[in-house]
């Protein structure tokens, strides 16, 4: 019901600009007669002068007198001055329909992207809570074994840190909105990259990663929550879009006074037209393997949002065989050097 009342609208839009479009190439027309005909009953009456004086004799000499070329002068400015005012009109006209037009197909996006939102934040908020409730009372009204007593309350705690990522993703939106600005402090991103995948790999056991990062990595002068924020949605996100057992390769250099960093998967990877389109806010990939996925569309948005606020930039490419790349620049501190990265094979243990 939705899509046929878009169309609806998207084809009344279509028939109100041609209709416009129409009547502005009559009114030309129209305009350009009258000047033509004016100018036809300006040169007979001048013609009916100048017999009647007789200063002519064949209505073809008129063409040789001064008054006519005066006349002929002031019809050919007229039409350059309609020309004109057509050309500009039309692009007057042309612009302000497709700001219109831009204007109306955005807001209609938009509020597709907030009805999706809206149905996929509902589900992300009520999945956690009813599996919190269950665990709580299923200890309330049972007596249960240790061992399956800890499975739950692990279970419990699992759910509450989705819960708390989530709130703080959608506060973390709200801030990006007003005015969010860095709270700089010197931070160490392999350190913080290496701590998120530990946590990681206590998650997803059969996680495997890949480190290849430089030991003089400087320090980072941002934000140490806004930075940890971006490295766990790409990592999550990496994990969440793997079609088998999820891989995450990253790489860390220095170059020049930027931290170059990439994160690379082996998972489903994103078409060319969806690149840019997935740093939106609420957007999300529209096939059916995304589909079947949890999340709101704001993961990728967020990461953008804090890059930038830190002079940075990051940009998506294709992976091999398959998979996806993160490429982002980060300005380094000139005079720091964080401590060297752990080894693969410590990170793994």
């Amino acid at each position: 019901m939705e899509k046929r009342r878009y169309l609806q609208l998207k084809l009344l839009s279509y028939s109100v600009i041609a209709y416009m479009m129409l009547a502005f190439g009559w009114w030309s027309v129209l305009l350009f007669t009258k000047n033509r005909d004016a100018f036809q009953a300006k040169k007979e009456h001048l013609v009916l002068v100048k017999i009647a004086s007789g200063e002519l004799t064949e209505p073809a000499q008129i063409e040789l007198m001064p008054e006519f070329q005066s006349l002929e002068k002031a019809y050919r400015q007229q039409e350059y001055m309609i020309t004109g005012e057509v050309l500009v009109f039309v692009f007057i006209l042309v612009i302000g329909l497709w700001l219109i037009h831009n204007g109306y197909n955005k807001e209609i996006n938009a509020a597709v992207q907030r009805r999706n939102f809206l149905l996929s934040i509902t589900h992300e908020l009520k999945s956690p809570i009813a599996s919190i409730r269950l665990v709580l009372d299923t200890l309330r009204k049972r007596e249960l074994q240790p061992d399956i007593k800890n499975k739950l309350l692990d279970n419990g705690l699992v759910e509450t840190e989705r819960l708390h990522q989530l709130v703080n993703n959608l506060l973390l939106s709200a801030r990006l909105e007003a005015a969010y600005q860095p709270n700089r402090e010197m931070v160490d991103l392999p350190l913080l990259a290496e701590d998120l995948l530990e946590m990681l790999q206590a998650k997803h056991p059969k996680l495997e990663v890949e480190l290849d990062i430089e030991e003089d990595i400087p320090f980072l002068l941002g934000d140490r929550i806004g930075m940890t924020s971006v490295l766990l949605n790409l990592f999550e996100n990496a994990i969440k879009y793997s079609s088998g057992i999820p891989s995450l390769h990253i790489s860390m250099q220095k170059v020049k006074q930027q931290i170059h960093l990439e994160i690379a998967d082996q998972g489903i990877g994103i078409s060319d037209k969806e690149k840019k389109k997935v740093f939106e806010k609420f957007y999300r990939i529209g096939n059916e393997d995304t589909r079947k996925t949890k999340g709101t569309g704001l993961g990728l948005y967020i990461v953008k949002q804090i890059i930038e606020a830190h002079q940075g930039t990051i940009r998506l490419a294709d992976n091999e065989p398959c998979g996806t790349v993160f490429k982002i620049t980060l300005p380094a501190h000139p005079q720091s050097v964080a401590k060297p990265p752990k080894m693969v094979n410590d990170l793994a243990k």
